[in-house]
């Protein structure tokens, strides 16, 4: 376990928001992809963002190529040694670098109004139709190259282009803090969400610099309401001299000698304002700093329009997807999965007997579930029970429980499956390997809607909803006589045929990629990516086990691999080898190329002088991977003689 000073990250906005990741030895690679050590799953990031090391004493962040940088206090770097309390920027996330201990656990900031005194005294204030970098023909004016008016606009430029890709409010208010502290030399800043009542606070953001994060920013209510009511920014440069002013608590607790506040605009109404102020005494304001966080201000509200336009797509797309939501645990987006999606979700909400078709790991109990989890019944019980997996003199008893005494052994009264799925749903698996006489017994219990325990004598109400499935072709059955007629025309009154692998390869990719994390999960190893080769032949492999085979694949792969991704040679042979040459007989072609593969390792192995390490160096192989080639290959007796 960590100890509180160990150095670490603290995520202030985005999906790990509150979390803390320990900064240690070994390298932090962080971005969009399934192999990094953080990964986050925001499409501003690349697969492979940056990645924080250890250099000595010291951190340091090393962008890796990003296509929209990695931002740290405000300003996209390259490479860059990390001090504690440097806040880092990637995509929509935010992080605070905390290397020692902390008086208090680091949280989000956030901003307090406080006081309600006038405020009297000199101050600068700047209404938004007077600002100057607003007006466009005073910048064609006064615009001279190379001079503070080009270098601010090009700030302004860079500020615009940094926020424009932010698609939430608080990663868009950390990351402005950090790029308004580069501009003006402020202490402390704050940003308020505020509505009709600049007295209450919507939302804020607040960010000491001196402190780090998890301190509360205290902003003059005077302040904010004054910048609200009056539409314009305020600037105080010289606070000390301001009697009024130095009542409020929030600046008599803290030597604070400058401040500034702006007003944002939100479709024609003051939104938020944006709060800084200065501590030292040394740094004061000026009349160009008001005029730039006005600007900044400006471009704020277009952004965070932008934000909440998106938030309120999002909401209203939430919606329209809740009405129409199938909860289910599959994975797809191919036009065949499609169509098993929206059978669920137009016979999930009624009460039918479905029959499920399909070859065998395709998928179907899961269907089942999606089935039983979308229905009226979703809070009663899914009972699933496979007809082929038991013995045929067991199934019955299994199906309808029994009575005490019913037979040898049966000590006590048992529910059977048929009862205990009462009030939900009875799934039957593989029903095409159900005995006649208890097809008799399952036709009786659809008409009637009653069960009798074995060995007893009355019958048992029932209300349940029967799911059955099989990889049989039950009409041929009914034809040969194995199956009876009344009950196929009782199970199939809605039928579903779930497609095999082979159908849906558009899915195969996403299926991979969703059973490597879970394949991770299980067994305790690092998550890896696919390489291409694999993924190829994946795409090409025709999968006769379809996703069940696919699954075991990927788990044997992701454990055997060698490789910071999935190879070709990981995967089983069959597989590795699916990918045949346009008009060449797949027979003709696999065995061509094992024998090729053979010549080629045994070759290395003889220039190595049978040493498999530098042999697999030559191959450009992991000598894990070529082992295991060597044993797929039948090469053992060679390879040793080689290696002896």
């Amino acid at each position: 376990m960590d100890t509180p000073s160990a150095p670490k990250l603290v995520a202030l906005a985005g999906e790990m928001a509150e979390s803390a990741i320990p900064l240690r030895d070994m390298e932090l690679t962080i971005g969009r992809g399934l192999s990094n050590h953080l990964c986050i799953s925001d499409p501003i990031l690349s697969r492979q963002h940056c990645v924080i090391s250890r250099d000595n004493e010291q951190f340091v962040i090393r962008d890796l190529g990003s296509r929209h940088g990695t931002i740290v206090n405000g300003v996209p770097i390259s490479q860059q040694v990390l001090h504690h309390g440097d806040q880092i920027s990637l995509g929509s996330s935010v992080f605070a670098v905390l290397l020692h201990e902390d008086e208090v656990q680091p949280e989000m900031s956030r901003a307090e109004l406080d006081d309600n005194s006038e405020v009297h005294g000199a101050q600068t204030m700047l209404r938004q139709e007077d600002a100057l970098y607003l007006q466009p023909e005073t910048i064609t004016k006064d615009f001279v190259p190379g001079g503070r008016l080009a270098r601010d606009l090009n700030t302004l430029l860079v500020i615009a282009k940094n926020i424009s890709k932010l698609r939430e409010r608080e990663s868009l208010a950390w990351q402005l803090l950090g790029m308004i502290f580069d501009v003006v030399p402020a202490d402390r800043g704050a940003i308020l969400g505020v509505g009709d009542d600049p007295a209450q606070i919507n939302w804020s953001v607040g960010w000491d610099r001196r402190r780090g994060p998890g301190f509360p920013v205290r902003v003059s209510r005077t302040i904010a309401s004054r910048v609200v009511r009056e539409r314009s920014g305020l600037m105080i440069a010289e606070v000390p001299e301001n009697a009024e002013l130095r009542k409020s608590s929030s600046i008599a607790d803290l030597p604070v000698h400058a401040l500034m506040c702006v007003p944002i605009t939100l479709a024609g109404k003051i939104g938020a304002v944006i709060y800084l102020d200065s501590q030292d005494a040394r740094v004061s304001f000026d009349e160009n700093h008001l005029q730039m966080l006005t600007a900044v201000a400006s471009l704020a509200g277009l952004a965070l329009e932008n934000i909440n336009y998106l938030d309120n797509l999002k909401l209203e797309n939430h919606e329209l997807r809740r009405q129409i939501a199938v909860e289910h645990n599959m994975v797809g987006t191919s036009p065949r999965i499609r169509e098993v999606f929206e059978f669920i979700r137009r016979v999930a909400p009624t009460d039918s007997t479905v029959l499920i078709q399909g070859e065998s790991g395709t998928g179907k109990e899961l269907v089942a579930h999606a089935l039983h989890s979308n229905s009226p019944r979703a809070k009663g019980a899914f009972v699933a029970i496979n007809c082929a997996a038991i013995a045929e003199t067991l199934l019955e008893s299994e199906l309808f429980g029994y009575e005490k005494g019913a037979f040898t052994g049966a000590t006590a009264q048992k529910k059977g499956k048929i009862e205990i799925a009462d009030g939900g749903t009875l799934f039957l698996d593989e029903i095409g390997e159900l005995a006649l006489p208890l097809q008799a017994k399952l036709l009786r219990v659809l008409q009637q809607r009653e069960c009798e325990r074995v060995g007893g004598t009355r019958p048992i109400k029932i209300n349940l909803r029967l799911i059955a499935a099989t990889n049989q072709d039950l009409e041929e059955g009914v034809q040969s006589g194995k199956f009876r007629k009344d009950l196929f025309y009782r199970l199939n009154v809605v039928s579903i045929e779930v497609p095999p692998l082979r159908e849906r390869r558009e899915d195969i990719a996403d299926l991979a990629e969703h059973f490597i994390t879970k394949a991770a999960q299980k067994c305790n190893v690092r998550s890896k990516g696919l390489s291409e080769g694999a993924r190829v032949c994946l795409t090409s492999y025709d999968w006769p086990g379809n996703v069940r085979e696919l699954e075991n694949a990927i788990e044997r792969a992701l454990v055997l691999g060698s490789a910071d991704a999935i190879l070709t040679e990981d995967l089983p042979e069959a597989i590795a080898e699916a990918v045949t040459p346009a008009g060449v007989p797949a027979t003709k072609y696999a065995g061509a190329m094992k024998d090729t593969k053979k010549q080629v390792i045994l070759q290395a192995l003889q220039e190595a002088n049978g040493s498999y390490i530098e042999a697999a160096k030559s191959l450009g192989l992991h000598p894990n991977s070529l082992l295991r080639l060597i044993r797929r290959l039948d090469l053992k007796l060679e390879a040793k003689r080689m290696m002896s």
